[in-house]
């Protein structure tokens, strides 16, 4: 048997960080949305467990880890070890999302991971626990499995989907050097010391997302991580400035960067700020959102 689970990255439309808990993570409140970018996981039938992971000729191979660290194999044995199985199965994963880029390929991997193990085992796990395993892998894997646009809180693992009737066009500027997400977070506490205990609220997205109109959606489009990932890697902020002249209605930061996001007016605008970026950047891609979760895309 052979299952294949399509799973998205995300998009930061709002994050709101607070200062660090007492177990050390931050609150957040975020508003997630799944855009067209997706790994595929594919799982088959087997004596042992083996892992593969292929990638675009632009992304880093190395990046990804390969050797029982990677998101995957955490899944298989969680999901697994609920069920009191053993995790004997081939998995391949075919990557699309950018590598360690702030657009959670790693969750969208795992949440994969979660559903077509699921399915190929026969384990009929509950949507109820397959949410608990997925947070226990990390704060934006529910939302892989949710998919659509959401409201996240907590540390981000706990979604809420939110009314999203539009759909949203944005051009995405992969880097060729990763950042570390939890640099990035030492880099906000340093920087803000005097974080407030509870993170700035989503509104201004919520409301904006309720008009369908992009011009308005930009002007609330927020990230409070996006100083902390500009003074760690200044270059962005140049890249920034530079889709915006190329008529981007906004960028910015995708979660923790580097990737850098763009929001058109439309299709063709997403086409027309992608083409002249591509005078300047090797790799760049255009998507649209809201899409759905992890699904299966074949079975059999």
């Amino acid at each position: 048997m052979t299952v294949t689970v399509r799973a998205p990255a995300k998009i930061n439309l709002h994050l709101g960080v607070g200062a660090p808990r007492a177990d050390g993570f931050h609150p957040l409140v975020t508003v997630y949305q799944a855009v067209g970018l997706c790994d595929d996981v594919t799982a088959e039938s087997s004596p042992g467990w083996l892992l593969d992971v292929t990638v675009p000729d632009w992304m880093d191979a190395d990046a990804v880890p390969v050797t029982g660290d990677n998101l995957v194999d955490r899944a298989a044995r969680l999901l697994a070890g609920h069920h009191g199985i053993d995790a004997l199965a081939s998995v391949s994963v075919a990557k699309a999302i950018p590598v360690a880029g702030g657009m959670a390929g790693g969750s969208a991997d795992a949440a994969a991971a979660l559903v077509a193990l699921d399915r190929l085992w026969q384990l009929h796990t509950s949507d109820d626990d397959l949410l608990a395993l997925a947070a226990r892998l990390g704060s934006d894997v529910p939302f892989a499995l949710l998919g659509g646009t959401a409201l996240g809180t907590g540390r981000g693992e706990l979604v809420e989907p939110v009314p999203d009737q539009a759909t949203w066009w944005w051009v995405a500027v992969p880097s060729g050097e990763g950042l570390s997400t939890p640099a990035v977070y030492r880099r906000f506490d340093d920087l803000t010391p005097d974080a407030p205990a509870e993170p700035e609220g989503a509104g201004a997205v919520l409301l904006a997302l309720s008009t369908g109109d992009p011009e308005i959606l930009a002007g609330a489009l927020h990230n409070d991580l996006e100083a902390a990932a500009l003074d760690l890697r200044p270059d962005l902020g140049d890249l920034l400035e530079l889709g915006e002249r190329c008529g981007a209605l906004r960028g910015l930061v995708s979660g923790s960067g580097p990737t850098c996001v763009f929001l058109a007016e439309s299709a063709d605008a997403a086409r027309g700020v992608a083409g002249r970026l591509a005078e300047h950047h090797e790799v760049v891609l255009v998507t649209n959102g809201p899409v759905a979760g992890a699904h299966v895309v074949t079975y059999g």
